[in-house]
């Protein structure tokens, strides 16, 4: 289980350091465009991400383990 995760937090930072590595004035960008977006609406965003995440975790799950 722990080998799990410590694969998942690494996979986000590679995915994060990717962004941050190769467009980060772009980065800047997004962050100030997140910035206008109402906290109510971010907070929406970030529930539905999270639900794609384990959709795709779910998926993969199945068909692959």
């Amino acid at each position: 289980m722990l080998t799990h995760i410590a694969l998942a937090v690494g996979l986000v930072l590679v995915v994060e350091g990717l962004v941050l590595a190769l467009a980060p004035s772009r980065m800047e960008d997004i962050v100030k465009a997140l910035a206008e977006i109402p906290p109510e609406t971010r907070r929406m965003l970030g529930l539905v991400t999270v639900a794609l995440g384990v959709l795709c975790v779910w998926i993969s799950k199945g068909a692959f383990g």
